[in-house]
């Protein structure tokens, strides 16, 4: 991540080469883990802030380990801050920023775009809190529903083809006006002394000939404006038609989104059921289940509470035997690449076009870390607080010993069906398994 912005890294395997390697080099900032062999990450930061040839060297930890305990310290032996393992790009272009090894990206020229109110309308827009914000209003902001444009066109079709009859029936009542006229006249003219016979002027065949061609224009005008209309409406119908389905896509995701809640809901609560009664006969805790959401360490968070109350409801009860605890992980159906991280893909994708399914989170942790820090010492003290009664052993059997059945791939399976089954498979479970008389 760091040589994507240009930045020259040297590595050092362990705390005592980085140490070393400051006694000749001065870089301008270290990137610390925590489990290293040897000397840990806090012992190192404590060793380099020691001493005052390397003591302003900006460092910052870089650890899987989370925790406003572990943060504390961290800072307290002069680390920046903590980075987790499972950092976004963006996290690590922030903390480049406040190190000062790149620029600074804001710029002090005002905006040349000026927030424009369009009568009332609602306009497009937000703004985060602290942070002024710009709304262009452009035409596309203020445009009406497309329902509304279908009865404007509708209403001006029908208006302006009114106007239109209406030119027609005048022209044609002014033509029949003239006519009657002409007829008239020559009925009533009186009986003239007979000439030489000469020939009568034809009347021009011209004027009836434009009459009909205007007609024919006007009607043509008409048939293009009503077929350009009826293309307008018909488009606009077809937006409301994807509108509607968009609605009807969303409103089916929040369904299927409610129904996983709910079987989610009653999955823990069979399991918190199955745990309650879940007592052997010899009076002793039997067995607890509790479920890792995908990316998390899985003895950590609840677990450690969950196997400190095992631990005190066993040794209460007088237990004598083996507290076995064993991680076992979920196939996820997964979107993502491996250069940026996989996360779990939308509940509504079809699992045929998930980029993996796997679980490449659990599959990437070593064995070391894999519990945090606290629960490595609860399990440390478990022995001693208990008199050597009782004693505790970690198995990882993967993916191998599913506790949920996944369903049958088909193309209308989606991805939330398939999490669902493979969240109750990532799983860690607390088994008491008494000595022998």
């Amino acid at each position: 991540m760091l040589e994507k912005y240009d930045i020259e890294v040297d590595m050092a395997e362990s705390a005592e080469q980085a140490i070393e390697y400051l006694n000749s080099n001065r870089p301008d900032a270290i990137f610390m883990d925590h489990l290293m062999p040897g000397m840990d990450g806090l012992q190192a930061v404590k060793a380099i802030k020691s001493n005052a040839l390397t003591a302003t060297i900006p460092i910052m930890m870089y650890t899987s380990q989370e925790g406003e305990l572990y943060v504390g310290q961290a800072r307290a032996l002069g680390a920046m801050g903590v980075l987790p393992k499972q950092v976004r790009p963006v996290d690590v272009s922030k903390v480049l920023y406040e190190l000062h090894l790149l620029p600074d990206r804001r710029d002090a020229a005002e905006a040349a775009l000026v927030p424009v109110e369009i009568d009332g309308a609602a306009i497009r827009g937000s703004a985060v809190a602290g942070r002024p914000s710009a709304v262009t209003a452009g035409i596309g902001d203020a445009r009406p529903p497309a329902a509304d444009w279908g009865r404007r066109i509708e209403a001006s079709v029908k208006e302006q083809s009114a106007d239109i009859r209406r030119f027609v029936v005048a022209s044609l009542d002014g033509f029949a006006s003239r006519i009657v006229s002409d007829v008239r006249e020559i009925v009533s003219a009186p009986p003239k002394d007979p000439l030489p016979a000469v020939a009568a002027p034809k009347r021009p065949v011209w004027p009836w000939a434009a009459a009909l061609l205007a007609v024919s224009a006007i009607a043509a005008t008409c048939a293009v404006l009503w077929t350009l209309s009826r293309e307008e409406l018909e488009t606009s119908r077809a937006e409301i038609a994807a509108q509607a389905a968009a609605n009807a896509e969303v409103q089916r995701s929040s369904r299927e989104l409610a129904t996983t809640v709910k079987n989610l809901t009653a999955a823990l609560a069979a399991s918190a059921a199955l745990t309650a009664g879940a007592t052997p006969a010899g009076g002793t805790a039997g067995s607890r289940l509790e479920p890792v959401p995908y990316g998390e360490i899985p003895f950590d968070r609840s677990r450690l509470e969950v196997l400190r109350e095992f631990l005190t409801k066993l040794q209460s009860q007088g237990f004598h035997g083996v507290v076995k605890i064993t991680s076992a992980s979920g196939l996820f159906c997964l979107a993502g690449n491996p250069t940026d991280g996989f996360a779990p893909a939308s509940a509504v994708l079809p699992v045929g076009k998930c980029d993996l399914i796997g679980n490449p989170y659990e599959e990437s942790l070593p064995q070391q870390q894999r519990q945090s820090l606290a629960f490595a010492n609860l399990l440390a003290g478990v022995r001693q607080r208990s008199g050597g009664t009782i004693s505790v052993v970690i198995e990882n059997v993967g993916s191998a010993r599913p506790a949920s059945p996944y369903p049958p791939r088909t193309e209308a399976l989606t991805a939330g069906e398939w999490n669902r089954a493979a969240a109750s498979n990532n799983r860690v479970e607390f088994t008491a398994e008494p000595n022998s008389p």
